[in-house]
């Protein structure tokens, strides 16, 4: 048996944020939480509209393979809890340099963390 259509817990690549004005305006004028390894950057968006995940990881966090574990993670973390989002937003995820060697459960706390402070997760999670 599948799940209804709206409860699947994909991430198809138009959930993810694209053009760099998109996170520029996210950083710019949104609001923004320091939490264990990460940064959040968010913006709410109009009732009905569909929440879009931008990841951030520079060179300061580490090689290639340490970044790409770390933008895996943090997507991982949203994808399992998009749908327990209160309403619509942009966000838009900074890896800090301590992601690195942490394990999936650390990162995913440090995520749960900063969307509870910041009011935009549900009572689903």
């Amino acid at each position: 048996m599948t799940a209804p259509r709206d409860l699947r817990l994909r991430l198809p690549r138009d959930v993810r944020l694209q053009p760099s004005r998109e996170f520029a305006t996210t950083r710019a004028v949104g609001r923004r939480l320091v939490r264990g390894c990460l940064i959040a950057n968010w913006r709410l968006l109009p009732e009905g509209s569909r929440t879009q995940l931008g990841v951030i990881t520079s060179r300061r966090v580490g090689g290639a393979v340490v970044r790409n574990r770390a933008r895996r993670l943090l997507r991982e973390a949203f994808r399992l809890t998009q749908h327990s989002l209160t309403q619509p937003a942009v966000i838009v995820l900074v890896a800090r340099p301590s992601i690195a060697g942490r394990s999936f459960a650390e990162v995913q706390r440090d995520y749960l963390g900063a969307l509870r402070n910041a009011g935009l997760l549900g009572a689903r999670s």
